[in-house]
């Protein structure tokens, strides 16, 4: 029985708010007939005085021979008093436009050669009458939709002109129709093919609704006002008490089967909760990665299985201790607080940050940590969960991938200077051959009787620089192949490339190789290694100078080229051999892949990995016109 009284009630609901919405679209049908009525009685009454005037305007022209000023003051003053008035146009008996007040440029001259005027047919029906006539609409550019009232003028009962009254739309519409109206309608003015001409509206609400039109007489030639209504935003308003009372019924007659249902749902969810809770708890005890939470103050509020075997302490000691904690490292007590108070304060790193920890056993050991807020089901910050991985087996890797490295590029270089020997053999040789000389010049002359000790001011200065240069060359040679950790120091950029392709000429002049070196910017300056970036130039030099062993001799030239900008300094080595090919590209950087048959394999993988420890990029482009470039990037000094 309840639910059939609610149905009744909601079906009773139902035809009440019919009727009522029936009766309002009823009485809102009224109302816009009497409005748009009243409207277009309005702009009828305004358009037939204006009729009046022009006509009065029309006998006073003939009276006094169309006089110019009679014609703009009286023009100005109707404009001024009849808003709707844009001009007033004085044509001759053809047609031709003779005075515009106010002066209007770009109006058609109204010659009828070629297709006739839109006003054409309401000139020629004014001047056959004698009455007045109006235009079709037609629009002007910039002044929107107009029409035009035709008055001929007569004097001495002979037509001798053509007075015309441009009227506006727009302005038509703007000072006849009042602001009330527009606040409840959308007031449109539209030719006989349904085209809007104008239009006046104060609301911009939702759809719109009901419309209704009507004849406009004068100016005829099929116009029409429209008024259309705009459904108000909350127009059921009086209906909302029946709105409510309808939607507390359904309310009710739905209770009565959620009571029962929510019921269900509840036990259903208690069940799904527990397997969820045992679900998830298996998960836990499953994962290794150590888990811990802690509350906004650093106090441990959780830690998972994996945790516990990471440090050694078991869940019932760890949760509810505050900092310090005794996992931390007593050595390191000052910096693990600093970055346990970074954590609390919302500053951890995104990436994680890699932290010591100490086991049980006071053995140590790495962590990364990744750190992210905890969200309680109401959006509060309750505290932070930590994700804990030891990663002391990686930093050993890590190390000892480290080690080797070094140990490559250092191979690297000596294979580089083996590969050399011979050139710096010779180099060696030009200092030392004339440093003998010098000494054997200067030996003679301690022997002859004209000797002075001034003779040998200038072949000893000469011998010292000589053995300056053989020493430079040795310094070079040993900082080139000596170990050491990486020093970033100040580097410019052109000196280098200068300093290092000096360090080949000798091997290319060998091999009839012409180094061409284009420097755009002679002040870039990177942060950098001097030793290893000599390596990668050397390297990546080499390799060009040996692709081009099968050119012809006019053919052999490596390219150089420097530029900077946007902050990179970036250095391309081109040579014009025979390129690399592309199922060799893939594997191009790779360890242990090389193309030669007595290469390790090893050189371009370990200048990709110097470059990237300068922070900057090695790739190679093939270039069209055949040949090879390896370009590497660094970041400059000043916008790193």
């Amino acid at each position: 029985m309840p639910a059939i009284a609610m149905v009744l009630v909601v079906m009773l609901l139902g035809v009440l708010l019919w009727l009522l919405h029936r009766n309002d679209q009823e009485e809102e049908r009224l109302t816009l007939i009497k409005d748009i009525l009243w409207v277009e009685q309005n702009i009828h009454f305004h358009l037939s005085t204006d009729e009046e005037k022009l006509g009065q305007l029309a006998t006073d022209l003939g009276r006094h021979s169309l006089s110019l000023d009679l014609l703009e003051n009286a023009a100005r003053t109707l404009i001024a008093n009849n808003q709707e008035f844009d001009r007033f146009l004085l044509r001759g008996g053809d047609g031709r436009l003779s005075v515009s007040v106010p002066p209007s440029q770009g109006e058609p001259s109204g010659s009828v050669v070629g297709e006739p005027a839109p006003w054409w047919p309401a000139f020629l029906l004014a001047r056959s009458t004698g009455r007045v006539a109006w235009s079709v609409p037609y629009f002007i550019p910039g002044r929107g939709a107009v029409f035009e009232a035709h008055v001929p003028v007569y004097q001495d009962h002979a037509f001798v002109a053509m007075l015309v009254a441009v009227v506006s739309v727009d302005a038509m519409l703007t000072h006849h129709v009042p602001w009330w109206v527009a606040e409840k309608y959308k007031i449109e003015i539209i030719d006989s093919s349904g085209v809007v001409l104008g239009a006046k509206t104060g609301v911009e609400l939702a759809e719109p609704g009901a419309s209704h039109q009507v004849r406009l007489e004068p100016p005829g030639q099929g116009l029409a006002v429209v008024a259309t209504v705009y459904d108000p935003e909350g127009k059921l308003a009086r209906n909302v008490l029946a709105a409510s009372i309808f939607i507390l019924a359904l309310l009710a007659l739905s209770s009565l089967g959620l009571v029962r249902r929510h019921v269900r749902r509840r036990l259903a969810a208690e069940q799904a909760l527990g397997e969820e809770h045992a679900f998830r708890k298996a998960m836990e005890d499953s994962l290794t990665v150590g888990m811990r939470a802690r509350d906004l103050d650093g106090r441990v509020t959780y830690v998972n299985p994996a945790f516990c075997r990471m440090v050694g302490w078991n869940a019932d000691e760890l949760v509810g201790i505050i900092p310090p904690m005794p996992y931390w490292v007593p050595e390191l007590l000052d910096e693990t607080m600093l970055m346990h108070r970074q954590v609390l304060a919302g500053k951890a790193p995104r990436d994680g940050f890699e932290i010591q920890f100490r086991r049980r056993s006071g053995e140590t050991f790495w962590a990364l940590i990744y750190e992210a807020p905890l969200i309680d089901a109401n959006g509060r910050h309750t505290g932070w969960m930590a994700s804990v991985v030891d990663i002391t087996e990686r930093k050993a890797s890590e190390e000892m991938a480290h080690q080797q490295q070094e140990k490559l590029q250092r191979t690297s270089r000596l294979i580089t200077m083996g590969e050399m020997a011979s050139t710096l053999a010779h180099e060696l040789n030009q200092p030392l051959s004339a440093i003998a000389s010098y000494a054997t010049g200067c030996l003679n002359r301690l022997g002859a009787e004209s000797f002075t000790p001034e003779e040998l001011r200038l072949p000893l200065s000469k011998l010292v620089a000589q053995a300056q240069r053989a020493g430079q060359i040795i310094r070079r040679v040993h900082d080139f192949v000596r170990k050491s950790e990486p020093q970033l120091r100040a580097c410019s950029v052109p000196r280098l490339l200068a300093e290092s392709l000096a360090f080949m000429e000798l091997d290319a002049k060998k091999r009839g190789v012409a180094i061409v070196l284009r420097s755009e910017s002679d002040s870039a300056v990177v942060d950098g290694d001097k030793v290893l970036l000599e390596q990668v130039i050397l390297n990546l030099a080499r390799n060009g100078i040996e692709a081009m062993s099968h050119l012809p001799a006019s053919q052999r030239r490596l390219e150089v080229n420097l530029h900077a900008d946007d902050g990179q300094a970036l250095v391309s080595i081109r040579d014009f051999g025979s390129g690399i090919a592309p199922d060799v590209l893939e594997n191009l950087f790779q360890p242990f892949f090389t193309t030669k048959e007595e290469g390790m394999g090893m050189g371009l993988n370990i200048c990709r990995s110097i470059i990237e420890f300068h922070r900057g990029r090695l790739w190679f482009e093939p270039h069209p016109q055949g040949g090879s470039i390896f370009l590497f990037s660094l970041p400059l000094r000043n916008a790193a």
